[in-house]
């Protein structure tokens, strides 16, 4: 301790404020060396919850003592417990996720519940139960669902209930096939609902796959088609010796058609009708009036007589001409124009002199290649189709960056950021000790500057005279930090050895020398003190 105090004592001011800082500096990387070293490692836990969800948590968490750090909407706990704690926190049905379900018929008495509170309660049941079948999804981190009936009305026919979803999701958004899945799902779940009457609303794409699913598949039946395109061809060039792009060209308007065609050859009778008639008509006619006719036996009297007959039939005959309608209708979807470009590469062959060399395929090759193309993707001149095939060398391909693997770090399980963070402390701890702390406290003070001994106690040292025996052989250079020009060395002689410059005694002279010039007389001592110790 007074070897310490005995340092203090010799530093000046501003080697005491440097002790001082890189001290507390020190101290400070220790504490966060030792503060860092019993953290436990935190694990992420659950994120992305809501407030109420977040609150019941941290809750359950409290309860068992488990030390945990919230951050924005995660929660970390230690890394050891994070699993055992989930399976705790799910046997408890925590987080609740989807609100609540069928449970919420449990708390509804026969007494005092009407009709239509149980209608409410049943509907905002179902809702429940289908949120949380949706989140049970991995990839979606909320979901909520909305149902519209519209219960019983004797006077309206023909009603429908809708669903509205909305959903967010952990990564991206929506894909147009998860999306008709959740309406096939909802629409499922609910008596007299079709999957068109469910409307999906992603957070991050807005309305996805509003009731024609044919319409966004476009992109999924082209990615299918050069799929099966690349893998037919691979199997005859090679893997990595084809690549395949096709374009498709899908119908977005909807198209109702209806046709009505008859066939006047296609004719069948289906009934006959006949129909026959005959007349028959007898007339006589008066004589003329004479007097021949008045007398008894007169023959004017008879006159003339008139006979007539008719016979008429007629048919008619019922046919049933042949119909044919026909009602089409069009829905998006459908493939307008079909795009494909193939582009292979040669074949490596060796010459005459052995060095290989590269060929194109040969025309024979290629024209069958693409007849199996056209046949794989549905190839339809009329419809205007194109199938574009090339044979053209392959430049290699340098994939950027660095292949990704596992670590040493993620095998063993150590927090590489925390053991960063313990490096930067350990070497910061350690540059302060070494070229900070050890430095200040090595040099020997020189605040208190020993005495000139007495005149008859170091005879060799005052007497003016240098022995030549101790002084080195090389040239001797000067020590000192300040300018020799500014003692005015003639005053101070004048004023040291008399007027006439010349005093007998050289103690004399070096005691007024050393009273009138103390500082430069220090700082001279101190130089050759520290040079003494460096040599």
């Amino acid at each position: 301790m007074q070897q310490i105090m005995a340092v203090w004592q010799a530093l000046d001011t501003r080697r005491r404020i440097v002790v001082v800082g890189a001290t507390a500096l020190m101290f400070a990387a220790v504490l966060a060396l030792s503060g860092m070293a019993s953290k436990p490692a935190m694990a992420l836990l659950y994120a992305g919850l809501e407030g109420a969800q977040a609150g019941e948590i941290v809750a359950a968490l409290d309860q068992r003592g488990a030390v945990y750090e919230v951050r924005g909407d995660s929660i970390y706990v230690e890394n050891a417990r994070r699993d055992a704690l989930r399976m705790t926190l799910a046997a408890e049905g925590l987080p609740a996720v989807g609100g609540a379900g069928y449970e919420l018929l449990d708390s509804l008495s026969g007494f005092g519940t009407t009709s239509q509170m149980f209608d409410a309660a049943y509907w905002r049941a179902k809702e429940g139960e289908l949120a949380r079948t949706i989140v049970a999804n991995p990839s979606i981190r909320s979901a909520r669902v909305h149902i519209a009936h519209q219960g019983s009305q004797p006077f309206r026919k023909d009603l429908r209930p809708t669903a509205s979803v909305t959903v967010t999701t952990v990564n991206g958004g929506l894909s147009p096939t998860h999306a008709k899945a959740l309406k096939y799902l909802i629409a499922s779940a609910v008596s007299g609902m079709q999957p068109e009457d469910v409307s999906v609303i992603d957070g991050a794409g807005g309305l996805i796959a509003s009731g024609d699913e044919a319409a966004v598949g476009g992109e999924d039946r082209a990615a299918d088609l050069k799929h099966n395109v690349e893998r037919m061809l691979e199997a005859r060039v090679g893997y990595g010796n084809a690549v395949v792009e096709v374009s498709l060209q899908t119908v977005t308007e909807r198209e109702a058609i209806t046709e009505r065609r008859l066939d006047p050859e296609g004719r069948v009778a289906i009934s006959t009708d006949t129909e026959e008639r005959s007349n028959n008509a007898n007339d006589t006619k008066p004589g003329a009036v004479t007097v021949a006719s008045n007398l008894p036996d007169g023959q004017a009297g008879a006159g003339g007589k008139s006979q007539s007959q008719g016979s008429e039939t007629r048919e008619r005959t019922n046919y049933e001409v042949s119909e044919t309608t026909r009602e089409v209708l069009r829905t998006p979807g459908a493939i307008k124009r079909l795009t494909v470009a193939v582009l292979v590469d040669g074949v490596e062959k060796t010459d005459s002199t052995g060095a290989t060399v590269w060929e194109p395929r040969s025309d024979e090759e290629l024209s069958a290649l693409r007849d199996l193309v056209a046949s794989a993707v549905g190839f339809d001149e009329a419809r205007g189709d194109v199938i574009t095939l090339r044979s053209m060398a392959f430049e290699p391909v340098v994939a950027p960056g660095t292949e990704v693997g596992s670590s040493l770090f993620s095998q063993t399980g150590i927090d590489v950021m925390q053991l960063i963070q313990l490096i930067v402390l350990s070497g910061v701890a350690l540059i302060l000790g070494l070229f900070v702390m050890r430095p200040i406290l090595t040099r020997p003070g020189v605040a208190s500057v020993a005495e000139l001994p007495a005149p008859g106690d170091a005879p060799r040292a005052l007497t003016g005279e240098i022995d030549d025996s101790d002084m080195p052989a090389d040239n001797m250079a000067l020590v000192t930090d300040f300018d020799m020009g500014d003692l005015q060395m003639p005053m101070a002689m004048g004023s040291a050895f008399g007027d006439d410059g010349m005093d007998d005694d050289p103690v004399v002279r070096l005691k007024r020398l050393i009273e009138e010039r103390q500082s430069e007389t220090v700082e001279i001592l101190r130089n050759w003190m520290e040079e003494g110790e460096r040599a």
